[in-house]
């Protein structure tokens, strides 16, 4: 690496609107406040609800599980 042209890499605090905070690296200069983190956020939580009103994911799984077995059978050939 070259000297004196690569940015400054400082450890930094990142405070989430949940109250969470934890401490990274970063070029960022100064601390960082972030809306949602991994501890808030429903998806990492596994509060996440999926929303299916009009059944576009149990006719997504019918078309792969066909298709899925057609590859399963195709391969025992």
């Amino acid at each position: 690496m070259k000297a004196a042209i690569h940015p400054t890499y400082e450890e930094i605090r990142v405070m989430c609107a949940c109250g969470n905070s934890f401490t990274t690296r970063s070029t960022h200069k100064g601390d960082l406040h972030v809306e949602i983190c991994a501890a808030c956020h429903p998806f990492f939580t596994g509060k996440q609800k999926l929303l299916d009103t009009a059944g576009r994911v149990e006719r997504f799984r019918r078309k792969y599980a066909k298709s899925d077995a057609a590859k399963a059978e195709a391969a025992k050939k």
